[in-house]
């Protein structure tokens, strides 16, 4: 009979972060995945060859909402009797780990995929810091994604056991089959860019991922504004869905998203890979990551980036091997940063692409990822 590994997340959506992961675990373990009901855990269920269970997990504190969940997870882990409990987000990760430790769960992972509480102040701030402490002490092992998360885990002294990074860092890695420029040939590029109404000779930022605050998103817009007037055959695309209810963005940025014509919002997609092939450039001024897919995903697709220096995005980006790194919330060095990628010459840029695609090959590749996964799980 094979052993019990639960994996934990607060909103389904994070499990296609994982995509393909669980199935391949399957093959070892028992895979059962836990969060709150939607289309991804259903998913789950019918393509990857894993049982699900719904807990609902309330992303913002809800004192009520959040003991009905503990006892949840609790009750669910002591009728199944794990031999793992692995969680990878912030609520559920404090949540299950606690649920964990009372069901004496013999082994309790977490993976710290970023940190919230370092971009915070005052008093929220130091309740950040208290629950994650709470987290490491209930959990038996630490995983940080990369080592900018494992560096602020040691300086604000939220545990003192152990910290490993699996393999080079990230949750997935990178499907570079998938991933891959080549996929899409000049005809497809041609007529995807007539759809979207850019010419052939524009230039093309992209950014994906959520449109909140904390993206830096606020700072994108005021930016590229400014770089379009100064280079009118500019674009921006920004694929991903608004977050209003938790990180709206500024009236002002949501006005020049919708009326300037050279902004184009995709909203969610399927898809990414066709927008990242028709794109120059990823432009990701995020506030704080932990180790960022979209970043790994634009590199295999050949892109150069702008990215600030930040946990994860300085892991990836080399300068200036394959991009620029700029500080967070600097709106001169972006614009800067995006005026200067714009006058690199195409064959130049075209040799940073080749170095990205290069930097996932050789420390992101998928499946090394998922093998470094098993082989901690196996050595338990």
């Amino acid at each position: 009979m094979k052993q019990k590994l639960i994996r934990v997340v607060t909103s389904d959506v994070s499990f296609s972060l994982i995509k393909g992961q669980m199935e391949f675990l399957s093959s070892d373990y028992d895979v059962i995945a836990v969060s709150s009901l939607g289309e991804q855990l259903i998913k789950l269920r019918n393509t990857e060859n894993v049982r699900i269970k719904d807990i609902e997990i309330a992303r913002n504190i809800s004192i009520i909402n959040d003991l009905k969940s503990l006892y949840k997870l609790f009750k669910f882990f002591k009728d199944e009797s794990p031999f793992i409990v692995h969680s990878m987000t912030p609520k559920a990760g404090l949540l299950s780990m606690m649920a964990a430790y009372f069901a004496r769960v013999p082994h309790r992972l977490h993976t710290f995929t970023g940190l919230i509480f370092p971009t915070k102040k005052g008093f929220f701030k130091k309740l950040l810091i208290y629950l994650d402490k709470t987290l490491c002490f209930c959990a038996t092992k630490i995983i940080p994604e990369g080592n900018g998360v494992k560096n602020d885990l040691i300086k604000f002294k939220i545990t003192s056991k152990p910290l490993k990074i699996i393999a080079n860092g990230n949750i997935n890695g990178v499907n570079i089959n998938l991933y891959n420029p080549s996929s899409f040939d000049e005809a497809f590029k041609l007529k995807f860019k007539m759809q979207l109404d850019i010419a052939n000779d524009d230039y093309v930022f992209i950014f994906a991922g959520r449109l909140v605050g904390d993206k830096g998103i606020n700072e994108l817009i005021s930016v590229f504004n400014d770089v379009n007037k100064t280079y009118i055959n500019t674009k921006l695309l920004l694929v991903g869905t608004f977050e209003d209810k938790f990180d709206p963005l500024h009236k002002e940025t949501l006005n020049n998203i919708k009326t300037n014509k050279n902004i184009i919002n995709t909203g969610w997609v399927k898809d990414v890979r066709p927008y990242f092939a028709i794109s120059n450039c990823l432009a990701f001024p995020s506030y704080r990551e932990g180790f960022p897919n979209v970043v790994l995903q634009a590199c295999a697709m050949k892109l150069p980036c702008i990215v600030t220096n930040i946990n994860g995005c300085n892991e990836i980006v080399s300068e200036p091997e394959n991009g620029i790194i700029i500080p967070v919330k600097n709106t001169k060095a972006l614009f800067e940063a995006m005026s200067k990628m714009y006058l690199i010459p195409k064959s130049k840029q075209k040799q940073m692409g080749e170095v990205s695609r290069n930097i996932i090959i050789s420390k992101f590749e998928q499946q090394f990822v998922w093998d470094a996964i098993l082989n901690e799980y196996q050595k338990l």
